[in-house]
């Protein structure tokens, strides 16, 4: 699998890899050993990634990362969309979230979009996939995801801050698009 490192704050590392042969979940795997080895400066094969036991039906089950038996202190958050997937590492205490898309949406994709959105007129597609996918990664901070509708997402007029009015927390909004994704990092800014 090809994989690159996006430029990210400090505290954060993440990477994007795509591969139409790799099913998504040995995409996640791969992508966080390889942040988790780079992070913690040891060779791959000595982080061990796990996936954690869902709780209910429909929970959505996060990675750890293991090194010799030991649960590693870091948060691990992937997003995926067919061929390709984003993975990113943080301290536990860091809310974060991501957002992944094609920047050539099909029309089903687009739909979907213009359907939950309710902001943009159907003509600006670069303005509406923006508009959606910070909005996708301020859901994915917040932990609720899908429990959250999009429409009740805030972002400020620069699209660089994003909220969910019910919440204190306000996310900074980070563009990581390459090779043409759409990437947008949602991490926690107390401002």
């Amino acid at each position: 699998m090809e994989s690159v490192l996006l430029d990210t704050p400090s505290g954060i590392g993440a990477r994007l890899g795509w591969d139409p042969k790799l099913p998504e979940h040995d995409r996640k795997r791969i992508l966080a050993r390889q942040l988790v080895a780079a992070h913690m400066g040891i060779d791959e094969r000595a982080v061990r990634i796990e996936r954690e036991a869902p709780a209910q039906f429909g929970f959505h089950t996060q990675l750890f990362a293991e090194v010799e038996g030991k649960e590693v202190p870091l948060v691990i958050r992937t997003a995926s969309f067919r061929a390709a997937t984003v993975a990113a590492i943080a301290d536990p205490e860091l809310k974060l979230g991501l957002d992944l898309r094609d920047s050539h949406p099909d029309d089903a994709t687009l739909a979907e979009m213009k359907r939950h959105s309710h902001l943009f007129d159907g003509g600006d597609t670069p303005s509406l996939l923006t508009h959606w996918t910070r909005v996708q990664a301020v859901r994915e901070a917040d932990g609720r995801g899908v429990r959250v509708k999009p429409d009740y997402v805030r972002l400020d007029l620069s699209r660089n801050k994003g909220w969910i009015p019910d919440r204190p927390v306000h996310y900074s909004l980070l563009d990581l698009s390459r090779d043409g994704w759409i990437i947008t990092l949602a991490y926690e800014n107390e401002a």
